[in-house]
């Protein structure tokens, strides 16, 4: 029987240390590329990302909260939250008087009415702190034919309100669809004014009527820009003030403020404190209000003079 060898054992390679080197090598070379780095000033840090918002405002439109880039040269109002307080009636519910507590203005309270609210007893207004109102002095129907009407209550509100003590600025409800119904318009209410002394503006208030048969469902930016510019300026040579009467959505997207100048607005933001980005005159907050002296609901109103 052969004898069999025993197979000869390969000696082992020491990785060990070849594994150490290597590793100490890559921990040095790190070290090293950190250091040229940070003396090429950090070429290599990754930049923060810029912020797609900025130079933005994020503003309530009237339908939604977005984003906006705000026109330059148009000033802010400066108007917060916490400068507004709502009265409280006795029995712990929300009164109907919203009072300005800041002290950049001087504030008033007022209503706007038209023929709808009927018969008004302006003394009870008065009792009740209403400081001025705007009268609907006429207004142009929203159909094709497009006829001019007046106010068929303006005159007698117009001497209830005066001889109540109470200021009295008007407004005319324009449906407009060219700046030549505009001019109309305004050269109607300088007839129907008739020389009347007023205490505040006459407003334009162009809007909206959301039926197949409405007359200004195609008109722009432009030309209700245009529109509000002539009514504007033929009421101010007619020897009073004029203004433009708007809501927020028109505020941004229908017209265009920027050339528009130092026209006084009429913001209709309803709520317990304004929220209008821009500078404005007069805040309608409550389109569905109850007085004494009124049958029907009535539209309320805070106007802002500065302190000077």
């Amino acid at each position: 029987m052969d004898r069999i060898s025993p197979p000869r054992r390969r000696p082992r390679r020491r990785l060990l240390p070849v594994l150490l080197l290597i590793a100490a090598v890559l921990v040095v070379g790190a070290l090293l590329t950190a250091v040229v780095l940070s003396l090429r000033g950090g070429s290599a840090r990754q930049e923060p990302e810029a912020d797609p918002h900025a130079g933005q405002v994020y503003i309530n439109d009237g339908f939604n909260m977005v984003w906006m880039t705000p026109h330059e040269g148009i000033p802010a109002s400066g108007l917060a939250q916490e400068d507004f307080r709502r009265d409280t009636n006795d029995d712990g519910s929300d009164g109907v008087r919203v009072r300005y507590l800041g002290a950049e203005y001087a504030t008033r309270w007022g209503v706007d009415v038209s023929n709808h609210q009927g018969a008004i007893d302006w003394a009870a207004l008065k009792r009740q702190g209403i400081d001025f109102a705007y009268l609907r002095l006429g207004l142009r129907g929203y159909g094709e034919k497009g006829s001019l009407y007046p106010d068929r209550s303006f005159d007698s509100y117009y001497s209830g309100a005066r001889a109540a003590g109470i200021d009295v600025g008007v407004y005319f409800f324009s449906q407009a669809a060219t700046v030549q119904e505009a001019a109309q318009e305004a050269l109607y209410a300088l007839q129907l004014l008739d020389g009347r002394d007023l205490d505040l503006p006459v407003y334009y208030d162009w809007e909206p009527v959301q039926q197949e048969d409405s007359r200004t469902l195609h008109n722009n930016e432009f030309l209700l820009t245009s529109q509000a510019r002539t009514f504007c300026a033929l009421i101010e040579q007619g020897g009073y003030e004029a203004g433009v009467y708007m809501n927020r959505q028109q505020g941004y997207y229908r017209y265009d403020l920027s050339s528009m100048g130092n026209i006084a607005l009429w913001i209709a933001d309803p709520g317990d404190y304004p929220d209008f980005y821009y500078r404005f005159d007069v805040w309608q907050y409550d389109h569905g209000a109850r007085l004494d002296g009124v049958n029907e609901i009535v539209d309320l109103n805070v106007e802002f003079r500065p302190v000077t």
